[in-house]
């Protein structure tokens, strides 16, 4: 009886029902499968929501500050040292002039109502450049500036770029343009320990945001790729140049179509 049970067990040659031991094996990897894509699942879903939530709250409020406003207390994004005043303060989109949103558009990012975040355009264009000339030229959009500032730091590499261009997949699906915009024009950098379009209309012509002219919105823009060496309150010869194209190109009928939008 004992040797009949034994012989069930076994296969012809004495081995182990091979069969048997598969369906295990198979049943091991199943389990196995399931666990990683559960734990795959729910990581992606935690890193949604640590993304999503402080998004959905700035989608309303103010930010209290950004990377890099806290940043320029240590050492600041424009000259490398410390500030001891950091000067920005939030306006309201009501109390931005239109011209203002479009000097900075014109300026910075004409495609900002055709893309999704990203200008692939653009993208492609500096690569040709920089292929034919040497010359390195910046393709960002206004979100990814925005999402540069917001949450992370000045230095390239390919973590800041990964994580630049994931958290603007997200912000370009929670926030309206109009809502990247106005917080954009609050916190961007506009001279040394200077963010934000209110403070810069204060210090450099001494007036609110609110009453900035055309001409001084496009010394503003002008000086934004680089805050250190342009100056909208004595502009050199180059930020002159580039706020009397910025001025044309706001007077054009390109700019209507913005002003639409907005």
């Amino acid at each position: 009886m004992v040797a009949w049970a034994r012989d069930a067990e076994t296969g012809p040659g004495g081995g182990v029902d091979r069969r048997a031991e598969l369906r295990a094996t198979r049943r091991r990897r199943r389990r196995a499968w399931r666990l990683a894509a559960g734990l795959c699942a729910g990581l992606l879903l935690l890193t949604g929501l640590v993304t999503t939530a402080p998004l959905l709250l700035l989608r309303r409020m103010p930010p209290p500050t950004t990377a890099f406003i806290y940043r320029s207390r240590f050492a600041d994004p424009a000259t490398g040292q410390p500030c001891e005043r950091v000067e920005q303060r939030w306006v309201d989109w009501e109390e931005i002039p239109r011209h203002v949103s479009v000097a900075v558009l014109v300026a910075e990012d004409q495609r900002f109502f055709e893309h999704r975040g990203f200008d692939f355009r653009s993208i492609a264009d500096a690569v040709e450049e920089r292929a034919e000339s040497g010359r390195v030229r910046g393709a960002s959009t206004l979100s990814q500036q925005l999402v540069k500032n917001l949450f992370l730091w000045p230095q390239q590499s390919w973590l800041r770029k990964g994580l630049e261009a994931w958290l603007t997949l997200w912000i370009e699906l929670i926030w309206p343009k109009r809502r990247i915009l106005e917080t954009y024009l609050n916190v961007a950098q506009f001279g040394p320990c200077l963010f934000g379009v209110e403070a810069a209309a204060q210090r450099f012509f001494e007036v609110p945001a609110a009453q900035l002219t055309p001409e001084q919105a496009a010394l503003l823009a002008a000086v934004l790729p680089d805050p250190l060496h342009l100056r909208a309150h004595d502009p050199g010869p180059y930020a002159r140049e580039r706020s009397a194209e910025i001025l044309e190109l706001m007077s054009g009928v390109g700019a209507r179509f913005y002003r639409s939008r907005l």
